[in-house]
């Protein structure tokens, strides 16, 4: 992981500041922000900055709108970040031109102003370069902590910070990448990573990257089952990548190679279709009947995980065990929650329906560290580098 400069290293008293946050948050028909979490992490970050009197000039994108939408509009963040703050929001009504440098002119020290959506403007996720100098010509630092488009490389993600010097990382930013560093680069053993998620192909390079990380992996979910096939056994009408059988050998065979301990589900709750009205009942996984499919892993695989915990002083955890969005499917997936909220393990989870799942469990606060990045957190899982941490400013020593 690169070391890079934060807000710590750069004077951002009485300077106009650059922060591209992440305020991609779900907005119902009636414009009522429904999940605010993504708000509240930039807060330490926004704080900071008001308290040291800065100019905050917020940045971010929501949703992906077809111009200028305004059911995508940031109108309702900017309410809503004015009574986290308990301090006016003032609230741009675009992003580039003159009444926005008009806007950014009259802030004072220690004010803050929200720009309208860039993606109003397609030169956002094209990336070009005369947009993001629009952008930098509104501030004298940039400050990233939008982790979860940390992956793109979009022009207020990329190439503003190219241009716009300083250029460091936000607090929300570094917490991504220090918990990341604490799970990944030099953890505390033994560290075990639970994978769930309805495809092997969607976290193949999850995998591979992790067996050589890990001392334990426990693979459910929809996942699971083109396992089973691989190892011979029928799994009724639960679905199953044909062409990543020899994969999902390959992998098999890498975990034992390495002495890496790799699990996969020993019972399935089943259905015959996905609905809250179908039949269920419990299996051994050598057992799916022809026309049931496996919907949820069974009380004795949330059992084996549990003891698969017992040891672990480091648990990752990406990937549902099950359609735990419907009533009847997501004891599994919520037991999991549970039980890696219980764990006295240093404890990372992410991904948007593992993030889901967390809030619906209720224990969002008992986890350690709930990444706000989902395709950030996946490239970083595959031992991948995100694009917009290179171009920030390097510290001197490391």
């Amino acid at each position: 992981m690169p070391y890079k400069k934060t807000l710590r290293d750069v004077q951002i008293t009485g300077k106009r500041v650059l922060v591209r946050v992440d305020f991609n948050v779900p907005i119902d028909e009636q414009g009522n922000i429904v999940d605010d979490t993504r708000i509240k992490a930039s807060l330490p970050t926004i704080e900071y900055l008001l308290d040291a009197r800065a100019k905050v000039i917020l940045l971010s994108h929501l949703g992906r709108p077809k111009g200028k939408d305004m059911r995508y509009s940031l109108l309702p963040v900017a309410k809503r970040l004015s009574r986290l703050l308990g301090t006016e929001v003032k609230f741009a009504p675009d992003c580039v031109g003159e009444e926005v440098k008009k806007a950014v002119r009259g802030l004072e020290d220690g004010e803050v102003l929200l720009l309208e959506n860039l993606r109003f403007y397609e030169g956002e996720t094209k990336g070009e370069e005369s947009f993001a100098r629009e952008l930098a010509s509104l501030g004298d630092v940039c400050v990233i902590d939008a982790f979860g488009t940390c992956h793109r490389k979009h022009a207020s993600m990329y190439l503003l910070p190219r241009i716009l010097k300083p250029a460091v990382m936000g607090f929300l930013l570094e917490k991504e990448v220090t918990y990341f560093e604490r799970a990944m680069v030099n953890p505390q053993r033994p560290v075990v990573a639970l994978l769930g998620g309805a495809k092997v192909s969607s976290k193949l390079g999850i995998i591979k990257n992790l067996l050589k990380r890990v001392d334990k992996i426990f693979i459910g979910g929809a996942m699971a089952f083109t396992f089973i096939r691989a190892m011979g056994y029928t799994v009724g009408d639960s679905p199953v990548e044909e062409d990543l059988i020899p994969v999902a050998l390959d992998i098999l065979d890498i975990a034992k190679k390495l002495e890496v301990k790799l699990y996969l589900p020993v019972d399935f709750v089943v259905g015959k279709e996905i609905s809250d009205n179908t039949p269920t009942r419990v299996v051994p996984w050598q057992e799916i009947p022809e026309g049931w499919r496996g919907l949820d892993i069974g009380p004795v695989s949330v059992d084996l995980i549990r003891e698969i915990l017992t040891d672990a002083q480091t648990v990752i955890w990406n990937g549902p065990m099950g359609v735990f969005e419907l009533d009847r499917f997501k004891n599994g997936t919520f037991a999991v929650a549970k039980m890696v909220a219980e764990s006295p393990a240093l404890t990372i989870a992410g991904g948007g329906d593992t993030d889901h799942a967390i809030h619906r469990a209720g224990v969002y606060s008992a986890i350690d560290f709930v990444s706000t990045g989902g395709g950030a957190f996946l490239q970083l899982l595959e031992g991948n580098h995100l694009p917009c941490l290179d171009v920030l400013d390097d510290r001197e020593e490391v």
